[in-house]
């Protein structure tokens, strides 16, 4: 995978030598002094020599332009700017090579970097920053302001007025060239200088590095008040790559090696580069891939910023015909045929190298295998537990034999009375004066069928405060809305439910007998029954209008909580966990009662299957959609596992072990809703949350993790999270008494919705309108509006449906 180039043998050590690399050619000094210049592309070219410091190179670096190559050089003496192409023509010649001076005695220089125009060069030296025109000696601007040497810095890509600078002081400053001020400056980020820095242009976000292997990724809005994204350790991301591996692998032999060869380096971000900036054949590849490649001391890494998971670590000791063992200082530039070339300098010996890497071979590494859908390709299987009916209890009246069977004496299926029981009548005839005309018929014209107002696709995420209610000094455990969006139950700690209209108004209704507190409520397709679970191992399915369940499942059939419960497969059956297990219930619900045994439930379930998990462990949430038929049914578990269950073949179909560095607590799917259309790609989409690991979204169809959400504190409580009906928002409960909402494409949060009075644990979106409504541990409920959508009428009369028995 990594070729060696070329091999360049010195006159001294280079270690922390800033050196040069571009496309086309790379470079080292000689005797301190001159510099040799090889070409990339073409190794029979003769080596160029270029002379003219009297004193030793502290520092060289190429322009980011591709014609003409620049070379820029620095010693404490001079800082040279050289025409690659210019010095090869007049060598050629018989002339002198030679460059333009740009600046003189500005002390031993350890960094150098062009702007993106090649039209200015900044120079480190010591403390200081200095900005120095590329064509002509002229200091532009003299920064100072950090109150320790300078290690790197780099213009920005997007604007060409903006510095960042890192350096021993353990902070990066951000720095406006036009007023030659601090714009940002950092807080102190480690214990350790700060080594680099990388602009990632298509986020606008600064990633900076350590000698200790800590990476942060701020975001640098316009008004330059950079917030942290994300921050990562190579070390930790190393050991949970290593444990990823050995578990996929099972191979007894891979373990014992790595058990011998564990011996704990420091891993300095020498440099970073991305990899889509490698690639120009594909653009819109280019546009979202994530990939950033770090060189350390030991080998590159690459790592998913999307996802702060290390994807490979390319080790210089897996590979026996290099010439370097250990890296001081790295290089980093495009290669032909989309590949990378890397200029590395040896730590311990006299060496430089050339190596090159080619993308494709590193694309096969994370390639993804094949995973699965939430729409089903086939219809179930004949002994698939989806397919099991349930039949209904026969009456227990006695059949009668024989005989002429009772006939109605009248075609009508009702039969006026004859008065005889009624009163007597006092008033024979009353007029009726101002009649009018009825419009029952035309109201109902209107409401017939099924009219629906769509969910506002553009609308702007839920971040107005509408309602703010105290219901009750308990945490509120879960929230969900009916698909019609006109009413949302509350699982309270307090052992009850309650049943909201979607606005918040009027007294809710209060449904108790739960021993322990709520876990999870989910509503039925059709919205006319609900179900509640707990932690009293009981499970109850309730009727509008009703104090009493219709059906509770609980006298031991359960030896452990129930964890999660749903309705399933369009309400076909009930799904719950318990235990290490995932069950499968069918169910009628007759809510019709016997006057004489009318404490007799004429409801009744049926075990349909039973499903352990593939790894013994408990199950700590479910998810699956009962919108439409899907087989699909996603479980987290006790052991950090994500288990993928085929209801269609009642058996686990995929596991994916160490999925967080925490049990997982909540597992989410993105099931929109009735209102809003979204592609069929995003139905594939869930998320998952652990304590101290932040949310994570996967893909289904590659068992992937695509992104990683991690700006909310989640630290002890089990904090939940949602994905908004149009597919492009996700809000997350926080500890520090805040809401997180997301834009689902970027890792940093877009709004944060304070002023809860504590941790918030749950968290909902209204299906019909841009709501958001969420449940804090001290039992009060905000309710959030879109600023566009503030205009729209809370009227959910916009979503009429023609269900029965439907109460509000």
């Amino acid at each position: 995978m990594i070729t060696e180039r070329l091999s360049l043998t010195c006159d001294k050590h280079l270690a922390h030598l800033q050196l040069p690399c571009c496309q086309s050619y790379c470079g080292i000094p000689l005797h301190g002094k001159e510099m040799l210049i090889y070409s990339n592309v073409d190794a029979v070219q003769k080596s160029l020599l270029l002379t003219g410091h009297h004193r030793e190179i502290s520092a060289m670096t190429f322009g980011k332009g591709g014609r003409p190559v620049l070379l820029c050089s620095a010693s404490a003496d001079y800082i040279i700017v050289w025409d690659i192409e210019l010095c090869q023509k007049r060598i050629s010649q018989g002339k002198v090579a030679a460059g333009t001076v740009i600046g003189t005695l500005l002390g031993e220089v350890i960094h150098l970097s062009f702007c993106f125009s090649d039209e200015r060069v900044v120079a480190c030296s010591g403390a200081t920053a200095y900005i120095l025109s590329s064509k002509r000696q002229e200091v532009i601007s003299t920064l100072t302001g950090h109150v320790g040497p300078l290690t790197s810095a780099e213009f920005c890509p997007w604007d060409k007025h903006i510095l960042v600078t890192t350096s021993e002081d353990r902070t990066f400053k951000v720095w406006d060239l036009k007023t030659e001020s601090v714009s940002y400056q950092s807080f102190v980020l480690s214990a350790c200088p700060l080594l680099s820095v990388f602009f990632l242009e298509e986020n606008r976000h600064i990633i900076t590095g350590s000698t200790d292997g800590q990476v942060w990724c701020f975001s640098l809005p316009d008004d330059h008040k950079c917030h942290l994204v994300t921050k990562m350790d190579l070390q930790k991301m190393e050991k949970r790559h290593q444990m990823h591996q050995e578990t996929v692998s099972h191979q007894a032999g891979v373990a014992e090696q790595s058990a011998v060869d564990k011996v704990e380096t420091s891993k300095p971000v020498l440099k970073m580069a991305l990899c889509s900036s490698f690639s120009d054949t594909n653009k819109e590849q280019k546009k979202n891939n994530s990939c950033l490649c770090i060189g350390s001391s030991d080998g590159l890494y690459v790592v998913d910023l999307a996802t702060s998971e290390l994807l490979t670590v390319l080790y210089f000791k897996d590979y026996s015909n290099l010439s370097i063992t250990m890296a001081g200082s790295w290089s980093i530039s495009d290669g032909c045929d989309n590949s990378m070339v890397f200029l590395v300098s040896s730590l311990f010996t006299p060496f430089v190298v050339l190596l090159e890497l080619s993308l494709c071979d590193l694309g096969r590494i994370w390639a993804g295998g094949e995973g699965f859908s939430v729409f089903p390709s086939s219809p179930p299987l004949l002994e698939s537990p989806l397919n099991a009916e349930l039949k209904k209890k026969e009456s227990n009246h006695p059949k009668k034999k024989g005989g002429i069977k009772e006939q109605p004496l009248v075609f009508h299926s009702k039969v006026k009375s004859s008065g005889y029981s009624s009163s007597p009548r006092r008033v024979m005839f009353s007029p009726k004066t101002n009649v009018q005309k009825s419009r029952s018929s035309t109201k109902a014209s209107k409401n017939t069928g099924l009219l629906l107002r769509d969910y506002p696709a553009d609308s702007a995420a839920p971040t107005l405060p509408r309602v703010h209610l105290s219901i009750a000094n308990k945490p509120v455990y879960c929230l969900q809305y009916t698909g019609d969006g006109k009413q949302i139950l509350c699982g309270l700690g307090d052992n009850s439910v309650l049943l909201y209209k979607s606005s918040l108004t009027g007294n809710p209704a209060v449904y108790t007998g739960h021993d322990k507190p709520v876990s999870s409520v989910s509503w039925s397709l059709n919205r006319q029954w609900w179900l509640s679970a707990s932690e009293d191992q009981t499970l109850r399915i309730w009727t509008h209008g009703s104090p009493e369940p219709a059906i509770i499942m609980g006298d031991s059939m359960f030896s452990k909580p129930i964890r999660s419960a749903q309705f399933y497969y369009l309400d076909k059956f009930l799904l719950l966990a318990s235990g290490h297990s995932l069950y499968l219930y069918l169910y009628n619900v007759d809510v019709t009662r016997d006057d004489i045994k009318r404490y007799q439930q004429r409801s009744f379930i049926r075990m349909a299957g039973c499903i352990p998990t593939k790894s013994g462990t408990d199950i700590t949430d479910l998810s699956a959609i009962n919108d439409f038929f899907s087989y699909i049914v996603l479980v987290c578990g006790s052991d950090r596992s994500i288990q993928v269950f085929d209801m269609n073949k009642g058996a686990v179909a995929s596991e994916l072990p160490n999925a967080h560095s925490r049990a997982i607590h909540c597992i989410t799917q993105n099931k929109g809703s009735m209102f809003s259309t979204q592609a069929p790609d995003s139905y594939n989409l869930f998320l998952t949350g652990a304590v101290t690991d932040g949310v994570k979204i996967w893909d289904l169809r590659t068992l992937r993790c695509v992104r990683r959400y991690e700006n909310h504190l989640n630290r002890c409580h089990p904090c939940s999270s949602a994905i908004s009906p149009c597919g492009r928002f996700i809000a997350s409960g926080s500890e520090d008494m805040c809401v997180y909402v997301y834009d689902i494409r970027s890792s940093r949060y877009l709004h944060k919705l304070q002023k809860h009075s504590e941790t918030v644990l749950s968290v909902a979106f209204n299906p019909a309108t841009p709501e958001l409504l969420t449940g804090t541990l001290d039992g009060e409920l905000r309710l959030f509006q879109s600023s566009s959508g503030a205009q729209l009428s809370h009227d959910t009369s916009a979503a009429v449906h023609s269900v029965p028995n439907m109460t509000a």
